[in-house]
């Protein structure tokens, strides 16, 4: 058998680089666009379609996630009407004496 073949069959499976971890925004959206570029191709079987259109949903909903966070973590410094600034971290206040 030769280096890196597969004696599986045709069974699809979502191959990642270590760039594109999962566990960052960034990563995410490669990926999605890697799926999104192999299921525009018209070349997967219905099943590989289906497997990369499921990993995509799956990043989608964890990017939401993640956005979702960022927001508040805006309006928490800023405030939810846009004119106050919160520090992120409180500044010590030596006290006087």
């Amino acid at each position: 058998m030769s280096e890196g073949a597969d004696d599986r069959g045709s069974e699809p499976r979502p191959t990642q680089s270590p760039d594109d971890a999962v566990g960052s925004l960034e990563g995410m959206i490669r990926r999605l666009e890697t799926i999104v570029g192999s299921l525009d191709s018209d070349t997967l079987e219905l099943e590989q379609a289906l497997a990369l259109f499921e990993e995509g949903v799956g990043h989608v909903r964890k990017a939401q996630e993640i956005l979702a966070d960022a927001e508040l973590k805006v309006e928490e410094l800023i405030g939810r009407d846009g004119d106050t600034v919160q520090p992120l971290v409180e500044e010590p206040r030596e006290a006087d004496g």
